[in-house]
């Protein structure tokens, strides 16, 4: 698939086929994630994947609201992480800017985005759901806590086919000088 294809296919799926993802898959989709750019080349993003049925329902009954409980049925889950206080930091631990833990996250960002284009590839869809409860995540997941959550990624088999979104206008989020 050519690249302006695939970034344009992409969508945000909310319904998932009953047919499983298997842990090579997601290894492939990682191993791809990991070619993303991360400040000093410091590679914080961590990913805990969640595969078997018993563990997900557990994750999705725990830590999520219903309305993401309802769209991540049958997907694979991949609670997506960094380490804190790494990035962006001196080496006697002050925020290099105003970002500060910023910087993690936003590498976090990128290794996502080529996690949801890798799967993609590979005939499989995602959701990124950011509302979800962190702590509990952290208990059921057994993540440290110098790593900080960020998205819970749902991959797995489409069972629906979404519109493609509305994009705002080029003029309304870039400016030329």
């Amino acid at each position: 698939m050519e690249f302006q294809q695939l970034i344009e296919s992409r969508r945000s799926v909310r319904k998932y086929a009953d047919r499983e993802v298997t842990r090579e898959q997601i290894e492939e989709i990682i191993k791809a994630a990991q070619q993303a750019p991360s400040w000093k080349n410091q590679q914080t993003s961590k990913y805990y994947c969640v595969l078997s049925k018993e563990k997900r329902e557990a994750v999705r009954t725990t830590c999520f609201p219903s309305f993401n409980e309802q769209r991540s049925v049958n997907a694979a889950l991949i609670v997506t992480a960094f380490e804190k206080n790494n990035v962006g930091f001196n080496d006697d631990g002050k925020p290099i800017n105003e970002l500060g833990n910023g910087w993690g996250c936003y590498d976090l960002g990128l290794h996502n985005m080529l996690f949801l284009l890798k799967a993609k590839e590979m005939g499989l869809d995602t959701l990124v759901m950011g509302i979800r409860d962190a702590q509990k995540l952290r208990e059921v997941l057994d993540i440290p806590e110098n790593e900080e959550i960020g998205a819970v990624l749902a991959l797995g088999y489409a069972d629906e086919e979404p519109k493609k979104p509305r994009r705002r206008e080029l003029d309304d989020i870039a400016k030329f000088y």
